[in-house]
């Protein structure tokens, strides 16, 4: 590891290191006032940035293990590489920006902040996120997901941009399947089988494309993309039908 005291800057070099050992040298630095932290050379070490509760930066380069940034509260990750299964999993602030693809569950439960991720996700991604009181979570994926996708959503901002498919066509079933809050909005077309039967389809409203503008414009920043390009194409608005879909399944 490696400091530079007058610029609160730090280097880990994480070839071999064991997570445990690497997380502890994060937190260390992060305790002591450290303002960025690259990590090089990651391969598959979990929960990076776990619990991390400062406004720190930090930079990976590589591929980082299942349950990066989970439970985080306040810091910048930055993924130059592809990120695993549980991305910002029941986080509460800060940001994650992916320079490539996300695993499965990318923001599960997460409950504030923002993850941004260039490529595509796996399944089940957003599910169950949720708003925490004034906190409202927003997940933005450049190109689109497997099936499942916003499952159990319970709040929060979920954006498919749908940047590369051929034919402009999602592939995805059980879209939104137990949604009962928060908003999917898709770029590209879908067909109603493909959604879940507590999804409902709407025209975009007013403060709808504020939203749209505001965080397609961060990902565009990020990843240099061209934002008005992307936002004069036709996007589609997935909204919960119902408050509690499964509210009397287990009653008698």
């Amino acid at each position: 590891m490696e400091r530079n005291k007058t610029a609160t800057l730090a280097t880990i070099d994480a070839t071999s290191l064991h997570y445990r050992n690497l997380n502890a040298q994060l937190r260390d630095l992060v305790a002591g006032g450290t303002e960025k932290i690259i990590i090089n050379n990651v391969y598959g070490q979990r929960y990076i940035g776990t619990d991390l509760n400062k406004p720190v930066e930090i930079e990976i380069h590589g591929t980082p293990g299942n349950d990066l940034g989970a439970f985080m509260d306040g810091p910048t990750v930055t993924i130059y590489g592809n990120a695993q299964d549980g991305t910002g999993n029941t986080m509460n602030d800060g940001r994650i920006i992916v320079h490539g693809r996300a695993g499965d569950i990318t923001g599960l439960s997460a409950r504030g902040g923002e993850i941004y991720v260039r490529d595509s996700v796996g399944y089940r991604a957003g599910i169950h996120m949720k708003a925490f009181g004034d906190k409202m979570p927003a997940l933005v994926i450049g190109s689109t997901a497997q099936d499942f996708v916003g499952e159990y959503m319970a709040g929060g901002v979920l954006i498919l941009l749908g940047i590369g498919l051929e034919g402009n066509q999602h592939k995805a079933s059980f879209i939104g399947t137990g949604m009962h809050g928060g908003a999917i909005y898709f770029r590209g077309s879908i067909e109603e089988h493909q959604l879940g039967k507590e999804v409902g389809i709407a025209e975009l409203s007013g403060e709808d494309r504020t939203t749209l503008t505001r965080l397609v414009t961060k990902f565009s920043r990020y990843f240099n993309c061209d934002a008005e390009g992307i936002l004069k194409e036709k996007f589609t608005k997935l909204y919960p039908k119902y408050l509690r879909p499964y509210g009397q399944l287990y009653t008698y």
